[in-house]
């Protein structure tokens, strides 16, 4: 068989990936805490021909795909929504979260937080926001004094003004950051949250907002994706065109093996 064949092939199936990618980063352009995804492409294995005088002959079979990354260094823009429960980071860092079913944690970017009837601060999925010391939970409107106020802090501090005057936080602690020194191996598992099931994402101790490398908390904003529509529609012209050279390239071999079965006739 002509090794063309087996090129054009993988060419189109990696290209094919590519689009893929492409088309759900377009798709997640307005997706709060959304991250772009990267394709990386590698030779496959050459058959080697022989050897001559400038060295071994080699010929490649084709083109794999090496990684698919996400694009932690580059933040998105961070919008006002004017809601004081809307939390984005100002630099690195996730929020860790937590599911009070399975007790499973995660982490985010996505700071759409609101506060639900029990008082805990949530996600929009109704997962809890993860303070120093567990879940962070507000008092609720039967208690005495009541809670009139609250504001977040760069630092990650929460401050609760009080009915009569007084200043106090909410159990749980105030908000902590997690870091990870190889964030692109962590999982996406929908919804915009990660795991990272092993240590091969570099999980690093909980810190302080606005310290040690960690960002600061904005209240009332939200980061937003960091897809480049411009960028990513660009590569989507490049992908489709490279696609269509590789369709070319199995029309062609077709081409001559028809030729060469003509050939007996």
């Amino acid at each position: 068989m002509l090794l063309s064949l087996d090129s054009g092939l993988s060419a189109m199936e990696q290209f094919q990936q590519q689009l893929n990618v492409i088309a759900n980063n377009i798709a997640n352009v307005n997706t709060v805490g959304f991250k772009a995804a990267d394709v990386n492409f590698a030779d496959t294995l050459s058959q080697t021909l022989g050897a001559n005088a400038a060295g071994s002959m080699q010929i490649g079979t084709g083109v794999t795909t090496s990684s698919i990354t996400s694009d932690f260094s580059t933040p998105g823009i961070l919008t006002a929504t004017g809601q004081p429960t809307d939390l984005a980071i100002n630099g690195n860092g996730f929020f860790v979260v937590k599911d009070p079913s399975s007790g499973a944690t995660y982490v985010t970017q996505d700071g759409t937080f609101s506060i639900d009837n029990n008082g805990y601060l949530v996600t929009s999925g109704g997962l809890r926001v993860q303070g120093s010391s567990g879940d962070i939970q507000f008092p609720t409107s039967a208690s005495t004094p009541s809670m009139s106020s609250f504001t977040f802090n760069a630092d990650g501090t929460i401050t609760l003004t009080m009915s009569d005057g007084s200043t106090t936080s909410p159990s749980g602690g105030n908000i902590e950051l997690q870091s990870f020194t190889n964030p692109d191996q962590l999982i996406k598992v929908g919804d915009n949250l990660y795991t990272a099931p092993t240590a091969a994402g570099g999980l690093a101790t909980p810190g302080k907002p606005n310290s040690d490398g960690l960002g600061a908390i904005k209240s009332g904003y939200l980061e937003m994706s960091n897809v480049d529509l411009a960028g990513e529609l660009t590569s989507l012209i490049t992908a489709q065109r490279a696609y269509e050279a590789n369709s070319k390239v199995i029309t062609t071999s077709d081409d001559i093996l028809q030729t060469l079965v003509n050939i007996k006739r």
